[in-house]
């Protein structure tokens, strides 16, 4: 079976017992050195965290998403946060273990992510913000049916919450795909 197959996962709403594991797997897919062994790494663009325990539990708590932790084996390899927003839903908080990346799993998170905002919500698009430098990233996501918008948002110099910028030309561009 291979890791991008769909039997091989399994998916479930993330509870307050997960959190620490949570913030280890975000951490590692986007910052710091650990991260260079995916694709997604911010690690250029961006230093310190990228989320925190509190941070993941405010999701984990609040009423108008869900957390999906995608685990393979009994172990942890994936998660995604869905947010209920009226006639569309938001996806964010994508990470897939470094290791992992590049095997066609985040495509099948994706789809399932997907799905459950289209039947669960009756959501008729899914939106994302992406940061704008994140060409790949982008590249990533127009491949599986995303339209970059040029919509920019701005990045929150200043809040450390959301790193460390290491370039001052960030911000976030708006994607949207219809469901």
């Amino acid at each position: 079976m291979s890791i991008a197959d769909p039997a091989a996962l399994s998916f479930r709403t993330a509870v307050e017992a997960d959190a620490d594991e949570l913030v280890v797997l975000v951490e590692s897919a986007y910052r710091g050195d650990a991260s260079r062994a995916g694709w997604t790494t911010e690690a250029d663009y961006l230093d310190g965290q990228r989320t925190d325990v509190q941070g993941v539990r405010q999701i984990i708590d609040g009423s108008d998403g869900i957390l999906i932790v995608v685990e393979r084996a009994g172990g942890l390899v994936a998660c995604c946060h869905l947010e209920h927003r009226g006639d569309h839903a938001y996806f964010g908080m994508f990470a897939v273990r470094p290791g992992l990346q590049g095997a066609g799993l985040g495509k099948e998170i994706l789809a399932e992510a997907e799905r459950r905002a289209r039947e669960e919500w009756d959501a008729k698009e899914m939106r994302m913000t992406v940061v704008n430098v994140r060409e790949e990233l982008i590249a990533y996501y127009v491949r599986r049916g995303y339209r970059r918008t040029g919509e920019l948002s701005p990045f929150p110099y200043g809040d450390e919450r959301f790193g460390v910028p290491l370039r001052d030309d960030l911000a976030f561009e708006l994607l949207v795909k219809p469901l």
